[in-house]
């Protein structure tokens, strides 16, 4: 479970909510009491209730949850409901919707790509990058955790990366030797992993002896011979392919050997149709 505080619930309501719900005013009928139920229309899984259930209780409602985050449903599984005056449903119900579905889409691709990959090797894992939609990194990276999916950098204090770009501006920029004995002085507890953008870096960075080398952008065969060189070596060092990494070639990619794929594709997935029906009391 992610924690998510008061401001940034609040941020979700006030968003679609900040004057209140026109309609529900001009109609009189605010302290109607009604009950307000959420439907998964189609089969897969599920995300994004831990939060919708968060921002009801701070709409002064008590949910009742019906499925918890990560879990397979069939097509129409009432996921949460809650019952109150309609000022409270109507405030909610359009945020609580767009939470649902987004979270939903993500997790949804993330469980179908790890499947694919594991399918071909059952050791591989998923792991999603920071390049998450706008303001919507840590939504993403609960999708991401219910979809059976790992997070490879929230941010840029969680491991060391080196990229090209890093090495530009270093002294020696084709050194990964000295650039990896710096990084293990300066940051012994973590792992260092440096990214390859071509296939001729692979046995230079090897002399460096990093935790795990990133073929950015590799092909397949690229990746097979990658593995070649890096099991020739001798060395622990592991690799993870990233960059156009998705849902229809990362079976392609789990062939090779390979455990480890780096993707932001499912940030990118449509959203799953969440129903909302509302209904007198």
């Amino acid at each position: 479970m992610l924690y998510f505080s008061d401001q940034e619930l609040d941020a979700f309501l006030l968003e679609d909510a900040y004057r209140g719900d026109l309609t529900t005013h001009a109609l009189g009928i605010e302290k109607h009491m009604g009950k307000m139920v959420f439907k998964r229309k189609q089969a897969g899984r599920v995300a994004g209730v831990e939060v919708a259930r968060a921002l009801l209780v701070k709409l002064g409602l008590e949910p009742v949850v019906h499925v918890e985050d990560g879990a397979d449903v069939e097509a129409q599984t009432v996921l949460i409901e809650a019952e109150g005056k309609a000022e409270q449903l109507h405030t909610g119900w359009k945020a609580l919707q767009l939470v649902l579905e987004w979270s939903c889409g993500v997790a949804q691709y993330t469980a179908e790509m790890t499947a694919q990959v594991q399918a071909e090797n059952p050791n591989a894992i998923v792991a999603c990058t920071r390049k998450s939609i706008p303001g919507t990194r840590k939504l993403a990276t609960a999708a991401v955790l219910a979809g059976g999916g790992h997070i490879h950098r929230a941010g840029l204090s969680e491991t060391i990366l080196v990229f090209t770009n890093h090495r530009r501006l270093y002294e020696e920029p084709d050194n990964f030797a000295a650039q990896t004995s710096r990084l293990r002085q300066q940051a012994p507890e973590n792992k260092i992993t440096v990214e390859a953008d071509s296939l001729d870096q692979i046995e230079e960075i090897l002399k460096g002896e990093p935790d795990i080398i990133q073929l950015d952008k590799f092909s397949v065969e690229e990746v097979s011979e990658a593995l070649a060189l890096v099991t020739n070596s001798g060395q622990s060092t592991i690799l993870s392919v990233a960059g156009g990494i998705n849902r229809n070639n990362a079976a392609e990619y789990a062939k090779t050997g390979v455990n480890l794929f780096i993707t932001s594709a499912p940030y990118y997935a449509a959203p799953e149709d969440i129903k909302v029906i509302i209904t007198p009391l």
